[in-house]
């Protein structure tokens, strides 16, 4: 099974690792930086270097239990001691998005005390999926005030691990309608920006709150009886 390097430091950017299955254009470490598209958060990329040879990688999933990661060039074989460097601006995008979610979703909790439905996002961009009534005027620019206040807040984020048997003890760890942390996991991961938001999560994120940027409320939009939709983008001012 690969472990998978940025559950513990999403900062860290390059790597070492052996190469242990080969599934045609695809490749299975030992260890990875290299996020796999998971939660709505999509995938990291960047390139892999050996002795005899190099590779970009442009996708990683996880298939079947197993980290495959995706190359375009050749592929290297089982055994290889491989160098990964995970593209560093796409990482940072990802981070900050992210991010950005978790303080969406810590003033929707606090504020209106609403659950998250669903959620996806891209670089710089995302929506989230509330169990909302109904959307009231002014809704969307009270919500981008409040997220921005928190941000300038400078709250840092920080990780920490919770068996299972003690993570399910605490209820606000669990921020969807739906416990999406599967049952086999027997360690929980916790993302906590301090004094706002704290959720079992697997995704990548920045430091502090104010390496996000500004958050602007772009649309919200009905996704059905009770459920609304938060569209967000991200600036650097």
């Amino acid at each position: 099974m690969t472990k998978r390097l940025y559950l513990y430091d999403a900062d860290l950017l390059a790597f070492t690792a052996t190469v242990i299955s080969i599934d045609d254009t695809r490749i299975e470490l030992d260890q990875t930086a290299f996020y796999a598209t998971s939660g709505g958060q999509p995938h990291d990329t960047g390139h892999i270097t050996w002795d005899s040879g190099a590779a970009a990688v442009i996708d990683v999933r996880t298939i079947d239990g197993k980290v495959l990661h995706t190359l375009a060039g050749v592929i290297p074989e089982v055994g290889t001691e491989i160098h990964g460097v995970v593209d560093a601006d796409r990482r940072m995008t990802m981070m900050r998005t992210h991010t950005a979610m978790h303080i969406l979703c810590g003033v929707i909790w606090r504020d209106w005390k609403r659950v998250v439905t669903g959620g996806s996002m891209d670089a710089l961009s995302g929506r989230m999926d509330f169990e909302i009534e109904q959307i009231p005027e002014g809704f969307a620019n009270e919500v981008e005030d409040l997220c921005n206040v928190e941000i300038k807040k400078d709250r840092p984020v920080e990780v920490s691990f919770l068996s299972r048997d003690n993570a399910v003890l605490d209820r606000d760890l669990i921020r969807t309608k739906n416990n999406l942390v599967p049952e086999s996991v027997e360690e929980i991961r916790v993302v906590d920006i301090v004094g706002l938001d704290r959720q079992a999560d697997g995704g990548t994120h920045v430091s502090s709150t104010n390496q996000v940027g500004r958050i602007e409320i772009t649309k919200t939009e009905s996704k059905g009886k009770g459920f609304k939709r938060i569209r967000f983008v991200l600036h650097d001012d």
